[in-house]
């Protein structure tokens, strides 16, 4: 798809320098732009790319004034930087506006959809499913009976919704993510072996959440796992049966929460976090990367460690850690020296 730069300045309300009928049709950086492509300027110790760069099109802050020939044709705009993110935004949406049913596809005859569905081909559509406005569901997606998406929900390619699970409005889910297998629940018998306890509770997944590629969130062994509006997670993040987690909250890749465990509004999380089962975490906590959590956690707190403990504290603890075999030799020394000291007296 191809663009010309009067109609990227009429998108971002910038003047145009050079060429209004200039072409370009990808993306690029500047000090890698090629003919045909669209970069930016923001940042002033890039300013030397703007002489070489073979990109059609650059957008710029509208102070800039350069020093030498340039070949480019300018935008100036306000803001290179947010003007850029917008373009961004304004591609993604263009390049994600797929629309229609691709054959082969499965739809059950008692599932509904609103306007504008984009179907990829060897999906499937389970029994009483319920899709908004918009839903784009791309190849060899799963979406199994009784699940209900909202309006703008995007499901990847190769994600599997199961049975039951509820999903909100303007949504991402990415490829490989499963939503709503069972939860790990097992009851042990005397020979060692295991019964399964059955899994019937199912997921809900709230307004403008994002969730990232080959991640698992799972159905509630009774009632409902649930992930908050606004919460953002990252790729390869497992979820347990019956956790919730608060608004806005955002979880960093390869963390893992056990079953049970309610987080707070606003939190953070790093990436390859443990935290066990059946906590409390409160609002606005930040735990860092690699931490272990083991007991509930207060509003506000930033902790770090396995077990976690204070952010400000471990930094310190951290300092003699290292210099821990030190530290353990000048003991040795001084207590050899004592030693003597003791002999000598004792003679």
């Amino acid at each position: 798809m191809k663009f010309k730069a009067e109609q990227i300045a009429g998108i971002l309300e910038g003047e145009i320098v050079g060429d209004p009928n200039i072409e370009v049709s990808r993306l690029s950086k500047i000090e890698e732009g090629a003919e045909g492509s669209l970069t930016f300027l923001s940042n002033p110790k890039y300013n030397n790319y703007i002489y070489t760069t073979k990109a059609s099109i650059t957008i710029v802050n509208s102070t800039f004034v350069p020093e030498s020939p340039i070949t480019t044709t300018l935008i100036k705009v306000a803001d290179a930087y947010k003007s850029f993110s917008k373009l961004l935004e304004f591609y993604n949406q263009v390049k994600l506006n797929k629309s229609g049913i691709e054959t082969p596809s499965f739809i059950s005859e008692s599932a509904k959809y609103g306007e504008n569905l984009y179907l990829g081909s060897f999906s499937y559509i389970g029994e009483n499913v319920v899709l908004g406005d918009n839903v784009k569901i791309y190849p060899g997606s799963f979406i199994g009976d009784n699940v209900t998406l909202g309006n703008n929900v995007i499901i990847f390619a190769g994600a599997k919704i199961y049975s039951e699970s509820i999903i909100g409005n303007n949504c991402t889910i990415h490829s490989g993510t499963i939503i709503g297998a069972d939860g790990f629940g097992y009851a042990p018998n005397e020979d060692g072996t295991y019964n399964k306890i059955p899994q019937i509770g199912n997921v809900i997944i709230e307004d403008n959440v994002d969730i990232g590629a080959n991640s698992t969130i799972d159905r509630a062994t009774l009632g409902s796992t649930i992930i908050r509006a606004g919460v953002k997670l990252d790729n390869q993040i497992q979820v347990a049966h019956n956790v919730e987690i608060g608004k806005n909250t955002v979880i960093a890749a390869q963390t893992g929460i056990a079953g049970s465990t309610k987080i707070g509004e606003n939190c953070m999380i790093g990436g390859q976090v443990g935290i066990v089962g059946h906590l409390t975490i409160g609002n606005n906590v930040r735990i860092q990367a690699q931490s272990g959590v083991a007991s509930n956690i207060k509003d506000n707190e930033t902790l770090q460690g396995s077990p976690t403990f204070g952010y400000s504290d471990f930094s310190k603890s951290y300092v003699h850690f290292k210099n821990l075999p030190k530290l353990v030799k000048e003991l040795e020394e001084l207590k050899k020296e004592i030693l003597n000291q003791k002999n000598g007296n004792n003679g």
